[in-house]
C-alpha cells in the first residue's frame, strides 16, 4: 500500500519494481506477473500455480507457525532452525543436547519422530464468497456469523473428505471480511528430525542480532516426511512408515544471484494489517509498548535462571526465544512508526478517502470516521487491560496455564465423586524454581501497570491479607502448596479443590477473562465493521489496480530482487561472507551471542579461503557468501520460506527482516524494507564439511 494511489498507478503502469504485496496462487493477477516478467522471472505463468511441475507443490506449511520446502524425491524438508527449534530441544537432554551440539541422522533408522508436528500442501483454493455472503449473512451478528461459517467449513470440509480421507478444507475470510475463499490442504504428520547444526550457529547472533543487518546467521534444519508405504499417502506415525516420494521437489541451485537479481518467496505468512486505520494504528502502538515491557521483565527472570543452569536452558532455550522474538519486534515497529510518521500518512489517506466518497457518493452513510473514533477511544482502556493481561497469564508460566485451564471447558475424566483432572508429567518442559519467579515477578508487574481497581483480580486481595501483600510470597505458595502442582488426581468434589488458592487463582482469571471479553465485544462489533467498510472503499476507490489481501497463514507469493539498502548514506550490502562471520566469532570473549565452538572458527577461517571454499564460493564474488538482502514483502510465518530465483531454483530460506522495516505488518515501505536469507551454498558448506551429510548432499542433488 503506497502512500498516494498515482505512484502505485505509476508503478504498474510502467513496469516498474513494485515489490509489495502477499500475492495468492490461485488468481494471480497477470499485471502482477508481467511484473515480475520484467525484474527477472524467466518461466510461463503456469510454472508457479497449475502446472504438473509447478513450484507451489513443493512449498509447505510447517507445523502451523512456519513455512518450508521439499528439496528431494524422498521426501526432505529445508525449514529455518527456529522453526525446528522445539523439536530439536525435546530430543535433547543434558546428556544428549542436540541443541548445544546439533545432530546428523546417518540412516533412516535414526531419524527421529516428533510429536504433534505436520507438514500441509495446499492442493486447491478458491473464491466461495458468493456462496457465503447473502443478504442473510450481512445481517447476522459477529457471533451468528462464527457460527454459520463453522458449519459450512465442517460441511465442506466433510464433502472434502467423503472424496478423499486425507484432505481438509479451511473457510477463511480475506480483504477485511469482504471475501471468503476455501482452502484445501493435504496433511502429513510423521514428520522426522534429520539434521541440525549447533545452536552456536543456527542461531548465531542471538538476541544481539535479531532483526538486524548484517547477519550471518546459518538459520536451517532438515527433516524428512514419512508416508504410507503402500498409497505415499499421509499416516500416523509407525516404523513401517516410508519416506515420502512428493509430486514434485525444487531443485537447488549452486548459481547464486547477485544485486538486481529475481527474488520470489513462497509460504505462509501470518498476519498483517495493511488496510488498518490510523486509529487502529494507534492501538496497534499501545498493544506493542505493553508486549515490550511485560515481555522485557519475564525475560530478565528466564535469562538469569538458564545462565545458572544448563538444564533449565534446554527448557527455556524455546520459551525464551519465541517471547524475545517479538519483544524486539514490538520495539522496532513503534519505532518505525514514529520515523516514518506512520499514523500522520494513514490520516492523509483517510482525508483523501473522504474526499472520494463526498464526490461519489460510495460508502458514505456507511464509512464513519467519527464513529470509528469514538469506538477505538471506548475500547482504549480496554485493550490496556486486556494486553496485560494475556501478556501476564498466558504462556509465562506452568501454574497459571493449569490454573485456567480447569475453569475454560477441560473435560474431568470420571463421574459424580470421580470426577477428576490429571496434569501428565511434564516436568521435561518447565522450571519449578523459574516459572515461581517469573509467576510472582509478573503479578507485581501487573499490579502496578494496570492502576483501573475494577480490573484487579480478586486474589490480590488474597495476597494482601495473607502475604502481606508480597506477589512472591504468594507465587512460592501456590507453587508449594496448591493441588495443581502436585501430581496426583484433582477431585472436583473435595472441599479442598474449592479452598486451594491456585484453584481459586485459575477461577478469579477466568472470570475477570470473561468480564473484559464481554466489555470489548461491544465494542469491537463496530470496529470490525468500519475496518472492513474502509478496505472496502479502498478496493473501491483503486480498482484499476491489483490488490492483494493482508496475510492470514495462508499460502502467499511475494516477489523482488536481490537489493540493499540505504540508511544516512551508508550503503548496507546485499550480502555477507565468511571472513565477517569469523570477525565476529573473535568477539566471543565480549558477546554472548558470538560464542561458538573452536571447530565453528577453523570451519569460518576454511570457509574464508577460495580454494577451501570451493564450491560453495560464488563464482562472481570469490567469497562464501552466508545471508543476503531482498525486497519480498514477508512477516511472522514466512520463517522459513524458500527463497527461488527466476527458473523456480532454491537460493536460500527467509528467516528474518531487519529493523528498519519493523512497521511492515502494517505498513510496506519499499526503500527499507527488505527480507533476510541463508544462502542455500551456506547451508550446504555446513552439512558437508560440519556434519558430513554425504547421503543427504547426494539425495540433494545440488546444481
Amino acid at each position: 500500500m503506497k502512500k498516494i494511489l498515482l505512484s502505485l498507478s505509476c508503478l504498474f503502469a510502467m513496469g516498474a519494481s513494485a515489490d509489495e504485496g502477499m500475492w495468492t496462487l490461485y488468481n494471480l493477477p497477470q499485471a502482477v506477473y508481467e511484473t515480475m516478467q520484467t525484474e527477472g522471472y524467466q518461466l510461463p505463468y503456469d510454472k508457479l500455480y497449475k502446472a504438473d511441475d509447478a513450484i507451489v507443490k513443493a512449498v509447505v506449511n510447517f507445523s502451523g507457525y512456519c513455512s518450508g520446502v521439499v528439496v528431494s524425491p524422498d521426501g526432505l524438508v529445508f525449514t529455518n532452525h527456529h522453526c525446528g527449534f522445539e523439536a530439536i530441544r525435546s530430543h535433547s537432554t543434558v546428556e544428549h543436547d542436540y541443541m548445544l551440539n546439533g545432530f546428523y541422522a546417518k540412516s533412516y533408522e535414526e531419524e527421529l519422530p516428533n510429536k504433534n508436528m505436520f507438514v500441509s500442501f495446499m492442493v486447491d483454493q478458491k473464491d466461495v464468497t458468493d456462496e457465503i455472503v447473502t443478504p442473510r449473512f450481512k445481517e447476522m451478528s459477529k457471533a451468528d456469523r462464527e457460527v454459520f461459517l463453522d458449519s459450512i467449513e465442517n460441511a465442506w470440509s466433510k464433502n472434502v473428505k467423503s472424496a478423499d480421507s486425507t484432505l481438509r478444507l479451511e473457510l477463511k475470510p480475506f480483504y477485511e471480511g469482504n471475501r471468503y475463499y476455501a482452502t484445501t490442504y493435504r496433511d502429513f504428520t510423521d514428520l522426522r528430525l534429520v539434521f541440525t547444526i549447533p545452536k552456536s550457529m543456527g542461531k548465531f547472533g542471538g538476541e544481539t542480532d535479531n532483526w538486524m543487518w548484517p547477519r550471518q546467521t546459518c538459520d536451517f534444519s532438515v527433516f524428512r516426511i514419512y508416508a504410507d508405504p503402500k498409497t505415499n499417502g499421509p499416516a500416523e506415525y509407525s516404523k513401517d512408515n516410508v519416506p515420502y516420494h512428493p509430486e514434485h521437489w525444487a531443485r537447488v541451485s549452486m548459481d547464486g544471484y547477485q544485486e538486481g537479481s529475481f527474488a520470489m518467496t513462497m509460504g505462509y505468512p501470518g498476519s498483517t494489517s495493511r488496510y488498518l486505520s490510523s486509529y487502529g494504528i494507534q492501538e496497534r502502538y499501545l498493544q506493542n509498548a505493553i508486549r515490550a515491557q511485560v515481555r522485557g521483565v519475564k525475560q530478565e527472570v528466564m535469562k538469569r535462571h538458564m545462565d545458572a543452569s544448563e538444564a533449565v536452558r534446554i527448557k527455556y532455550d524455546s520459551k525464551y526465544a519465541q517471547s524475545s522474538n517479538y519483544w524486539k519486534n514490538s520495539i522496532g515497529m513503534n519505532k518505525c512508526i514514529d520515523s516514518i510518521g506512520l499514523i500522520g500518512q494513514k490520516q492523509q489517506f483517510e482525508a483523501q478517502l473522504r474526499t472520494w466518497m463526498d464526490n461519489s457518493g460510495l460508502y458514505k452513510d456507511q464509512l464513519d470516521f467519527n464513529s470509528m473514533q469514538s469506538v477505538y477511544e471506548k475500547r482504549q482502556e480496554l485493550m490496556k487491560v486486556y494486553m496485560h493481561f494475556i501478556e501476564t497469564f498466558y504462556r509465562t508460566d506452568e501454574l497459571s496455564t493449569r490454573a485456567r485451564f480447569i475453569h475454560n471447558g477441560a473435560q474431568p475424566e470420571g463421574k459424580g465423586k470421580r470426577a477428576r483432572y490429571t496434569f501428565k508429567d511434564n516436568n521435561e518442559t518447565f522450571d519449578a524454581a523459574t516459572d515461581c519467579e517469573i509467576l510472582g515477578t509478573l503479578l507485581k508487574n501487573f499490579r502496578e501497570k494496570v492502576t483501573n481497581k475494577e480490573y484487579i483480580p480478586a486474589f490480590y486481595q488474597t495476597i494482601d491479607k495473607k502475604f502481606g501483600g508480597d506477589c512472591q510470597k504468594y507465587a512460592d505458595y501456590l507453587y508449594s502448596n496448591s493441588i495443581l502442582m502436585k501430581g496426583k488426581p484433582i477431585y472436583l468434589n473435595k472441599k479442598s479443590f474449592k479452598k486451594d488458592l491456585g484453584v481459586q487463582f485459575g477461577l478469579d482469571l477466568t472470570e475477570l477473562m470473561g468480564a473484559l471479553r464481554t466489555e470489548m465485544e461491544k465494542v469491537s462489533e463496530n470496529i470490525d465493521q468500519q475496518e472492513q467498510l474502509l478496505c472496502a472503499a479502498k478496493l473501491r476507490m483503486e480498482e484499476e489496480l491489483p490488490h492483494y489481501s493482508d496475510a492470514n497463514f495462508t499460502l502467499r507469493l511475494s516477489y523482488g530482487q536481490v537489493k540493499e539498502y540505504n540508511i544516512g548514506g551508508h550503503p548496507s550490502g546485499y550480502y555477507t561472507a565468511a571472513p565477517s562471520l569469523h570477525q565476529k566469532m573473535m568477539q566471543g570473549d565480549k558477546i554472548e551471542d558470538y560464542i561458538v565452538e573452536p571447530e565453528m572458527k577453523t570451519l569460518m577461517a576454511d570457509a574464508s579461503n577460495k580454494q577451501k571454499a570451493n564450491p560453495y564460493r560464488d563464482a562472481k564474488t570469490g567469497q562464501m557468501q552466508l545471508c543476503f538482502l531482498t525486497t519480498n514483502d514477508i512477516t511472522g510465518g514466512n520463517s522459513g520460506s524458500p527463497i527461488f530465483d527466476g527458473q523456480n531454483r532454491l537460493i536460500g530460506l527467509a528467516f528474518d527482516g531487519n529493523w528498519d522495516s519493523l512497521s511492515s505488518d502494517i505498513f510496506f515501505d519499499s526503500k527499507l524494507a527488505r527480507c533476510i536469507g541463508v544462502d542455500i551454498r551456506y547451508m550446504l558448506f555446513m552439512m558437508d564439511r560440519w556434519g558430513h551429510a554425504d547421503r543427504l548432499l547426494k539425495e540433494i542433488n545440488a546444481q
